[in-house]
């Protein structure tokens, strides 16, 4: 009998990334305990655990964001490693660090590759050493001079970003001189507040772009592989609402330039774990850039996992205790076609308003070519503390036709009370003609969709 990679690991997350840990960790053979908050005691992480503990009130930031909570928890509990799962510390160097001077093996990167990849301007840099096309772009913006420079340098219309930032948050189009000092100020001020760090740079605003990202699996032992791109073109101010895989957007050569460029740059990182180098797609020009680098696992890991029969999540844990990632590169074939929606406890009718509330009903879609990640059940209170994802519905087919006609059909199924969601939005985009052209850029949602609603009311 092989032994498991762990004894016991603390799932330092909630909500369905940590059932889906636990749910690994249970085929690897390995003790869980779950970290909950007050708010999330009674929730299916809580009762799927080996043991829970409670590590906070119902805030994040009195307990799922206190690294030092976690860490006494592993600690207290005897558990070998924390997963980190996605959001909250998944990518905070300091989070790795404590846990690396603990004792305790942090299921992700090293605090030095999440350093690196985490600040975008330090990425941008990495990324251009090792030979992967960035977006024309600048430094570090200092002052308003400086960007009214660099603005009129790289061209109108140009994106303001945050170095720290993440979730579309600490970015601003700027289209005109006239718009540069208040969308600066904006800008830094969100990122303040959201990440502890103002530090500005400034892109070339790519007016129809796709968001195309490849994942890639590191170990300790100098092995890089890819597992082919996703396709998550399909948001709303940034964030997520749809993702695919593979890209209907891109042809081979590209895919295969777009790999090798992710291998390349998690090499020069020497980077351990589960992680996605994004690119945003010039579809006028037919060019890809480098975006930036997420050192975790991603909400849509699924269709990855769908599309290549590899389970991310034990790959994770194992390449943390150690071993080397269990197939090489020409092991990995793509097999059909996957799409991933994301169901919030959203009303998209109403700006995607949040509607925390309990579930007085919850069944959700069975089925060949099917998988509902989720951690909800009827009765369930969804909580106003933290994101409102619901459940993840995957569908798989073996063409691209085939997985929408599996998706809709799913989502008709999902029966869900109590609460607003937005399965009547991921209903309308799969009937769309533009999404079932593979016609949508990450600006469709609000363009062409949301334009057009707001139109008829």
């Amino acid at each position: 009998m092989v032994s498991p990679p762990f004894r016991r690991l603390l799932v330092a997350n909630r909500g369905e990334i940590a059932v889906r840990v636990i749910r690994a960790c249970d085929k690897l053979g390995i003790e869980t305990v779950a970290a909950v908050s007050e708010a999330d005691r009674d929730s299916l992480a809580a009762r799927m655990a080996t043991r829970a503990v409670c590590i906070g009130p119902a805030p994040a930031r009195e307990s799922y964001l206190k690294p030092e909570a976690l860490v006494a928890a592993a600690l207290g509990t005897g558990c070998e490693a924390i997963h980190p799962g996605y959001g909250f510390l998944s990518e905070r160097p300091a989070f790795s660090r404590l846990c690396r001077t603990a004792g305790v093996r942090f299921v992700g990167p090293s605090p030095e590759a999440i350093e690196a990849m985490g600040d975008k301007i330090s990425a941008v840099r990495l990324a251009t050493a090792a030979g992967v096309p960035r977006v024309p772009g600048s430094e570090r913006i200092d002052s308003l001079a400086t960007a009214q420079s660099e603005a009129r340098r790289v061209g109108y219309p140009v994106l303001l970003k945050a170095s720290a930032g993440g979730g579309g948050r600490g970015m601003r189009v700027v289209r005109s001189e006239r718009e540069i000092a208040a969308a600066m100020q904006a800008a830094a001020a969100e990122a303040q507040a959201a990440f502890g760090d103002g530090t500005l740079y400034m892109e070339k605003f790519i007016e129809r772009a796709r968001h195309i990202e490849i994942q890639v699996l590191g170990d300790s032992h100098g092995n890089v592989v890819h597992l082919g791109e996703r396709d998550c073109s399909t948001q709303r101010r940034h964030q997520k609402l749809i993702e695919e895989a593979p890209s209907p957007a891109i042809d081979a050569a590209m895919r295969a330039g777009l790999a090798d460029a992710a291998v390349r740059l998690a090499q020069r990182v020497s980077y351990e774990g589960a992680g996605t180098v994004e690119f945003v797609y010039d579809t006028d020009a037919g060019r890809a850039y480098f975006l930036e680098m997420n050192t975790r696992i991603q909400v849509e890991h699924p269709v990855t996992e769908m599309v290549t029969g590899r389970d991310l999540v034990t790959e994770q844990i194992r390449i943390a205790a150690g071993e080397p990632v269990s197939f090489l590169q020409e092991d990995v074939a793509l097999s059909g076609h996957a799409i991933e929606c994301r169901i919030n406890a959203e009303d998209a009718s109403r700006g995607f308003a949040p509607g925390p509330g309990r579930l007085a009903a919850w069944s959700m879609p069975q089925g060949e070519g099917l998988r509902v990640d989720t951690h909800c059940f009827e009765g369930y209170l969804v909580p106003p503390f933290y994101d409102s994802l619901l459940a993840k519905v995957i569908a798989h087919g073996s063409s691209r036709a085939e997985a929408i006609a599996r998706m809709d059909s799913a989502l008709a199924r999902c029966r869900i009370e109590g609460v607003p969601t937005t399965v009547p939005f991921h209903r309308e985009v799969m009937a769309h003609e533009d999404f079932r052209a593979a016609r949508v850029t990450t600006r469709w949602v609000e363009e062409t969709l949301l334009a057009r609603e707001k139109v008829a009311a």
